[in-house]
């Protein structure tokens, strides 16, 4: 596939702030950012609490229980919903309520409230179940709890269809009509806004002292489920991921964010939203891909003594994903080369479904992320659920709204999905197992027949060139300090010829070399995951357009610029 670098308009205008670095300042205005103010992160930035719609509805329900109500906290079974449920524990039980939680196994229950899982919740006999990052939903469940007896409170940040469920109260910035004016918050952040509320109420009637915490004290953990869910980062997004990354360098974090990320092999003094969402998220969600989310759950609640081998647990489930996922990637990329071949045939596919018999439940939302990167288009992965339908993860491009695409594939097929759900850039859904086919082909002409023409462009967008003297550590570390980065404010990258030389093949798909610039410049350079074994993708060498960032490698002490190569294109 031909791909090309489309560099970000240059945006005119002098120093944000003076003494910024100004490849640091350039970055910063192609992301539309116009002053000082628009970088501020402090907590006294974040959209006021009482703006976000039935939040002082929610945090009365939930007052309501502190005496003698029994609270069930229903979580999603990834970082995001992992998360949700330790923030609601954590804060619930400082704070004097009698609070458990309940995941369901993706497996044996499938995705959010659904009358199964509320069954089992019965059991434990709660007044009021707390869904968090999922429930929008949930009809029959929510159905199912109130015939129990049992009051319903959904917080979720997922799109609604077209009927709501029929919860006490339901918290979602998404909803038809909201004006909250920050809708792309996660599941996490959802949560964090409830218990504000509640803790704002708690005070004012005196039921908590002021010295009890505020639910300031787990922004840990709300910037951890925000970059895990790759959300858009807008400025009330940054606001709560930076203000939880600085937690976490001053050591007030989780446990188990701590354990997690030393299994890791990060230093939580210097992490970054990177370090969250490459890190320590994979480890956290490994649980949920192949075992028990409660795992990772019971992790984030722990103390330090307890975390440490929880840590270790999901630090193995992880490697274990990575020789599935590996496994299955290679299946996936031979499908892909397939799909290449037929390209030169003149057959263009707007959309990708990709299937495999012995595919793992858990790992296909990982595929349908690697092939997309690959194909740049929108791809669905499917596996084989245990009721015999198959289960898709589906992953999706800048311009396509997926979940979008589904409903309108939905309302156009009606019955042809069982359920779906999900947000811009990824979704989950159904299908009885012999639509496969039929689905894919009207999948496909959905988002052509759905997508401004050029959004599928196979294009690369980059930060431009930069001189050689601005490829240096000190522009490295400006732009580390300038984050937090993330989805829709990414991560500078820029282009530029170089001389590919002594290129060397480390770990089977990464390459190691340097790279020679403008006066002869070199530079340490390293690409993940180029090489394609099976199809014997050759070493670069000679003058190659590199796609990279900047990097700070840290070893033994000793901290060196190193540029992290994303793509190897023709000069």
């Amino acid at each position: 596939m031909m791909l090309r670098v489309v560099r970000r308009p240059p945006v005119p205008g002098g120093m944000l702030v003076p003494g910024m670095h100004p490849v640091l300042s350039r970055v910063y205005r192609a992301r539309g950012v116009r002053s000082a103010e628009d970088l501020d992160t402090s907590l006294e930035r974040l959209t006021p609490v009482g703006t976000l719609e039935s939040v002082e509805a929610a945090a009365e329900l939930l007052l309501a229980q502190r005496a003698g109500g029994r609270i069930l906290v229903v979580g999603d079974f990834d970082a995001d919903g992992a998360t949700s449920s330790a923030l609601m524990l954590r804060a619930l039980r400082a704070w004097g309520f009698e609070a458990d939680f309940l995941v369901p196994n993706r497996f044996e229950f499938g995705y959010g409230l659904t009358p199964e899982i509320v069954r089992v919740a019965a059991e434990r006999a709660p007044s009021l179940i707390v869904t968090v990052d999922n429930g929008i939903a949930s009809l029959a469940g929510v159905a199912e709890a109130r015939e129990r007896g049992i009051e319903v409170l959904i917080t979720d940040h997922h799109l609604p269809g077209s009927e709501l469920p029929a919860a006490r109260v339901i918290v979602n910035p998404n909803l038809p009509g909201s004006r909250f004016a920050s809708r792309s918050l996660a599941g996490v952040g959802v949560a964090f806004y409830v218990l504000a509320a509640l803790r704002r109420r708690l005070q004012t009637a005196a039921l908590v002292g002021g010295d009890a915490p505020g639910v300031a004290e787990w922004l840990d953990l709300v910037a951890l489920g925000t970059v895990a869910d790759l959300v858009p980062l807008d400025g009330n997004n940054r606001v709560l991921v930076a203000q939880g990354i600085r937690r976490i360098r001053a050591g007030r974090c989780a446990a188990g964010i701590r354990a997690l990320l030393e299994a890791a092999g990060r230093p939580f003094a210097r992490v970054t939203s990177a370090d969250l969402a490459f890190a320590v998220a994979p480890r956290l969600n490994a649980a949920g891909r192949l075992d028990d989310m409660s795992i990772g759950i019971q992790c984030l609640l722990a103390d330090a003594g307890e975390a440490a081998g929880l840590a270790a647990r999901l630090d193995a489930l992880n490697r274990e994903r990575r020789e599935i996922e590996a496994r299955m990637q290679a299946e996936a990329l031979a499908a892909v080369r397939g799909l290449d071949e037929a390209r030169t045939r003149a057959v263009q596919r707007s959309a990708v479904c990709l299937f495999d018999e012995s595919w793992h439940q858990g790992v296909v939302g990982l595929v349908a992320s690697r092939v997309k990167e690959r194909v740049r288009r929108p791809v669905i992965a499917f596996a084989v659920a245990a009721d015999g339908d198959l289960r898709g993860s589906a992953r999706s491009v800048p311009g396509v709204h997926i979940r979008d695409v589904l409903a309108e594939l939905d309302a156009r097929h009606p019955g042809l999905m069982g359920r779906f759900g999900g947000h811009a850039m990824a979704a989950g859904l159904t299908l009885p197992r012999a639509r496969l086919d039929e689905f894919a082909a009207l999948f496909d002409a959905q988002v052509a027949g759905s997508t401004p023409r050029g959004a599928l462009a196979d294009a690369i967008e980059t930060d431009g060139e930069l001189d050689v003297e601005e490829i240096a550590l000190e522009t490295a570390e400006a732009l580390r300090a300038g984050g937090p980065w993330g989805q829709a404010f990414p991560e500078p990258c820029f282009d530029g010829v170089f001389t590919v030389r002594n290129a060397r093949v480390v770990g089977e798909r990464h390459v190691k070399m340097w790279v020679q610039g403008a006066r002869d410049r070199a530079f340490d350079a390293i690409a993940f995951n180029l090489l394609d074994p099976q199809a014997g993708t050759p070493l670069p060498e000679g003058e190659r357009r590199l796609v990279y960032r900047l990097d700070v490698n840290e070893y033994q002490g000793e901290r060196r610029l190193q540029l992290l190569v994303d793509h190897v294109l023709t000069a």
